[in-house]
């Protein structure tokens, strides 16, 4: 714009000096320089209005262009955030669901370790009334007994004392000793036997399984073998090894189908096979 006001003063001022001069040419050819003179401020004024106008069209044209970005921006804008919020909401409802999930596998964990213990609590107490057997499993009784006045013997009948009594930390002493003091005695199952019965009562039921399992391979023709099966499979139930107490029990029944264990095996699988 300013070059164009400057090419129009430029033309004023050689159109107001031809003017002033005229007087040193005459009138027609005075007449003819101003004509020209019109003609060419006439299309160079033409030529400025349309690039003017052009100029205009293009400025026009640009801020359309600008106003449509403005607008779609500020619609993309709005549809992010909105896609934010739904995203949000979906993470809150997911988060809720998992918690709910959580809970509920907690409840169920808990009430089936609350359907096992409540099976065993009525298992014993069913044994305690109606069989001797748990007599058999929890006393430890000797299979082979030396001479009745020997250390040896006395040993182990004072751990047998012992366990009978429920003072189980003592009884695990004392048939450690008689292990210790008589590694090779004929009596090593039944004190074997009686090491891991005391850890099942102290809760140690991984150590008693251990122990248990070391009676079954060391002395496989042992009459406590049988047992010992039942022992372990009370601590595979203790520590939620359903299925794996399921199949010593059954390992036990096809084994020793007449131990003096076996019905008591038989009745504590059947009780587990109930459970769902």
């Amino acid at each position: 714009m300013k070059k164009l006001i400057l090419v129009g003063l430029v033309l004023f001022a050689q159109l107001f000096s031809l003017a002033s001069h005229a007087a040193l040419f005459d009138d027609t050819e005075a007449r003819k320089k101003i004509l020209e003179l019109e003609k060419t401020m006439n299309s160079q004024n033409q030529t400025n209005q349309a690039s003017i106008a052009e100029l205009q069209k293009t400025q026009h044209a640009i801020e359309q262009r600008l106003t449509t970005l403005e607008t779609l921006t500020k619609n993309g804008l709005a549809d992010t955030q909105t896609q934010i919020e739904a995203l949000k909401q979906e993470v809150a409802r997911l988060k809720g669901e998992l918690e709910v999930a959580n809970h509920n596998v907690e409840t169920t964990q808990q009430r089936q370790k609350d359907l096992y213990t409540d099976a065993d609590a009525r298992l014993r107490k069913l044994e305690t009334v109606a069989s001797p057997v748990v007599t058999t499993e929890s006393t430890p009784v000797a299979s082979a007994m030396p001479d009745k006045s020997s250390q040896e013997y006395q040993l182990l009948e004072l751990a047998n004392g012992l366990s009978k009594e429920s003072k189980h930390k003592d009884a695990f002493n004392a048939y450690d000793k008689f292990l210790k003091d008589y590694p090779n005695s004929k009596l090593a199952p039944d004190a074997l036997y009686g090491l891991g019965y005391s850890q099942f009562a102290l809760k140690n039921y991984k150590s008693s399984m251990a122990t248990q399992q070391k009676l079954i391979d060391t002395y496989a023709d042992s009459s406590k073998v049988a047992d010992a099966m039942l022992n372990m499979a009370n601590s595979q139930i203790q520590l939620g090894q359903v299925t794996v107490a399921k199949k010593t029990l059954r390992d036990l029944i096809a084994k020793f189908p007449n131990s003096e264990v076996t019905p008591t095996a038989q009745k504590r699988l059947k009780m587990l096979e109930a459970l769902k």
